[in-house]
């Protein structure tokens, strides 16, 4: 018998929404994307308007999709909504700055600040229960399209959570990678096992507008 063939994941964060520019932990609550983010969308959308890809999946949150929708303008492509997708669930910080999270929650804060990947916040995930949802839901999208080439915009927890893994990056190790909004991210899934080939391309938000109208 041959071989499975290779699939190719590009793999993009959502644009920068209101919340982020005021650094708030979103979770499954939703942010529309800020003027900068809608910029950062239509740049990405145009930018992959000139890749070959198969099929355009997204996160159920609004962010994701509102992302997506500007790349499926430009590239004719049906989104395919994946909730697997999603953010961490932040649980009881979601819509807190860090520092109201501080104020209100001092010990929860001082567990999560430990980094512990197994530290499930009050009503929200463990950093381990999302690298777990993340990496199974990609694996699976790539067995079952095997051959193809996806793109997919997802959250920057997902993100890292897919570096991690395909780095072989321990959960509970210092962030040394940057998340970029709307960066382009690519991966091959191989002989049952994910290769990270190129992280952050951004060079198509140089053409970016900050006044997308």
């Amino acid at each position: 018998m041959g071989q499975l063939p290779e699939t190719h994941l590009l793999v993009m964060r959502h644009g920068e929404t209101e919340w982020n520019s005021q650094g708030r932990f979103q979770g499954h609550l939703d942010s529309v994307l800020s003027r900068e983010g809608r910029a950062q969308a239509e740049a990405l959308g145009e930018y992959l308007a000139r890749e070959r890809f198969d099929l355009l999946l997204a996160s159920d949150l609004g962010r994701a999709l509102q992302t997506a929708s500007v790349i499926a303008m430009r590239t004719g492509h049906e989104i395919v909504v994946e909730p697997r997708l999603r953010e961490r669930r932040m649980g009881i910080f979601q819509g807190l700055t860090p520092a109201e999270v501080q104020a209100r929650y001092p010990d929860e804060y001082a567990r999560f600040s430990t980094r512990d990947p197994d530290y499930v916040i009050p009503d929200g995930e463990s950093t381990r229960q999302l690298f777990e949802r993340s990496v199974a839901c990609f694996t699976e999208l790539a067995e079952r399209h095997a051959g193809l080439t996806l793109a997919a915009v997802t959250h920057g927890g997902v993100l890292a959570m897919f570096y991690r893994h395909a780095r072989a990056m321990p959960l509970d190790a210092p962030r040394d990678f940057a998340l970029h909004n709307t960066g382009v991210n690519r991966f091959r899934h191989r002989l049952g096992a994910w290769q990270l080939q190129c992280w952050g391309e951004i060079g198509h938000l140089d053409l970016a507008s900050d006044d997308p109208e």
